[in-house]
């Protein structure tokens, strides 16, 4: 035996569910061994750990008994027939619980069930109640079945690992085709547009939002192997030829450009370029990925605008309003030197200071709000 239990028992895990078909045959089978071999009990065994389970039988209402005191226990041992003529007479038997008792065994003969791969997972064997000796073509015949038992156990288990891998590729099939319609929904659902380019400028695959651009503003329907440079702004063809190769270079890169200046077209895009390498790591096209940020420009444009005229309206706070009230903080100050004491001077000087303290606040506020740009401040 050059296998070891362990992996004896791992070949009959492959048979202990057999298909209804494959039953019907088998006892059909043990039913024609019976009556070849005058046997009144015919079976078909396998043993795993601790059972002996019958999986077609003739002759008794059993379906397993323990494997320790199973005959077929021995006969898995051997390459060829067992024959035990009479269990009286044996040594190794006589004293066995199905030899003393019910169902009184006298006679038995067994043939391994020996798989393609070598492993004994059971027998076909015949039993009686008396001691006998089989004839030759009844031992022919005992052999010859044993092996058809074995090719229809392995038919089942083959159909069965076959309709399981089918049933595993069917649902891997199923699962990429879900996979495929929820990333083209995703691709195509996109506000930005997606394409993938191979090294000559050819378009391989595209969203609908490329297919909206180019029949927009080219009145072309994008297709499959399209060149790409046919439908890039001329002003920008230059830089997106350097951008792609640089990408065929192995290196990704973002540019922002404005496209179709000067027409009613007229849009910002920022594009990124990266490297799309196939399953040997060589790159074989560019991914473009391409979003419109006209809104984003426009609002940069407008909060520019509104911090210039920020800045000026600061810079009237800063020069305007300052230099008047410096005047009247020099004319106090040349009050106090002079020692001229009238009403409300007090007040006036007090006036004086807090509107001045109100512009430097307002001027400080200026320049946080243009982020830290100083302003100067006529003293």
């Amino acid at each position: 035996m050059n296998y070891t239990e362990e992996e004896r028992l791992k070949a009959v895990e492959r048979f202990k569910q057999l298909d209804a078909n494959i039953t019907t045959d088998l006892n059909e089978l043990v039913n024609l061994v019976a009556v070849i071999c005058d046997a009144p009990v015919a079976l078909v065994t396998l043993l795993d750990e601790d059972t002996q389970w019958f999986k077609a039988f003739v002759g008794t209402d059993l379906t397993c008994t323990d494997r320790q005191v199973a005959f077929c226990n021995d006969t898995i041992k051997h390459t060829g027939l067992n024959v035990i003529a009479d269990t009286h007479l044996s040594e190794h038997f006589k004293s066995n619980p199905l030899v003393t008792g019910a169902p009184f065994v006298r006679f038995y003969a067994g043939a391994p069930l020996i798989t393609k791969d070598g492993f004994a997972v059971g027998s076909l064997c015949i039993i009686d109640t008396k001691p006998r000796v089989l004839t030759e073509h009844q031992k022919t015949t005992l052999l010859v079945m044993a092996k058809q038992v074995v090719h229809l156990m392995e038919l089942n288990w083959s159909l069965k690992t076959l309709e399981h891998k089918h049933e595993i590729e069917q649902a891997q099939i199923l699962a990429i085709s879900e996979s495929e319609i929820k990333l083209k929904a995703i691709f195509d659902s996109s506000t930005d547009m997606h394409l993938l380019v191979d090294s000559n400028f050819e378009v391989i695959a595209f969203n609908k939002s490329a297919e909206n651009f180019v029949k927009q503003n080219y009145k072309h329907t994008l297709a499959y192997r399209d060149n790409i440079l046919d439908y890039t702004d001329t002003d920008i063809l230059s830089q997106f030829k350097k951008c792609f190769k640089m990408a065929l270079s192995g290196r990704a890169i973002k540019r922002e450009w404005m496209m179709m200046a000067g027409t009613i077209n007229a849009c910002w895009k920022i594009t990124t370029f990266i490297p799309v390498k196939n399953n040997n790591g060589d790159i074989i096209g560019v991914a473009l990925s391409s979003a419109d940020i006209t809104r984003h420009k426009r609002q940069e444009a407008y909060i520019n605008v509104q911090n210039e005229a920020l800045r000026r309206i600061a810079l009237i706070q800063s020069h305007e309003l300052r230099r008047p009230v410096a005047s009247l903080l020099g004319i106090m100050d040349l009050i106090k030197m002079e020692k001229i004491n009238f009403d409300y001077f007090d007040l006036m000087e007090v006036t004086i200071n807090e509107l001045d303290e109100k512009i430097k606040t307002i001027v400080k506020d200026s320049e946080n709000t243009l982020g830290g740009r100083q302003l100067s401040v006529v003293a």
